[in-house]
């Protein structure tokens, strides 16, 4: 994952990476930037951690990836695959609707510090989900030791 690659990775909710991948921003040994890509690699990896590879071009291992929160998982090649199974079969037990919103969520606090408004905005967040079809499927199914009816059927 070399230029726009690392991009792509660093704009993945979830990356998942063999042991033997390989990340870079190698834009400068081309007299370039990574421009494009910069938002995403920053939020990925921190801008500390962006002034070097920015700069350097070096080559990424996949366990520095972890290290530095690129990539969430890193296993064997063998193992990349049913590691990424394993995700989305958790990823289809959450509610679609939820899970849209939570990202939303993500976008709306992070970085912000925690403020009256910051508290009331989850507070609002939370009451307006609680009161949908899909919060009170996920609750009745809960209590009811059942599975959601988003949850795909073995």
């Amino acid at each position: 994952a070399l230029g726009g690659g690392m991009g792509l990775a660093s704009a993945c909710d979830i990356c998942v990476a063999s042991e033997k991948a390989i990340f870079a921003t190698s834009e400068v040994k081309f007299g370039i930037i990574p421009s494009a890509i910069s938002p995403y690699v920053i939020r990925a990896i921190g801008e500390r951690q962006s002034y070097r590879y920015f700069q350097s071009a070096e080559r990424i291992s996949a366990q520095r990836a972890g290290e530095l929160g690129l990539a969430h998982e890193v296993v064997a090649p063998e193992a990349l695959d049913d590691k990424v199974a394993e995700i989305v079969a958790a990823l289809m037990q959450g509610g679609p609707k939820s899970q849209a919103a939570a990202k939303d969520l993500i976008r709306a606090v992070a970085h912000k510090p925690v403020t009256d408004a910051v508290v009331e905005d989850t507070s609002q967040r939370i009451a307006q989900l609680r009161s949908t079809p899909e919060a009170k499927e996920g609750l009745s199914a809960f209590l009811d030791k059942r599975p959601a009816a988003w949850v795909p059927q073995a």
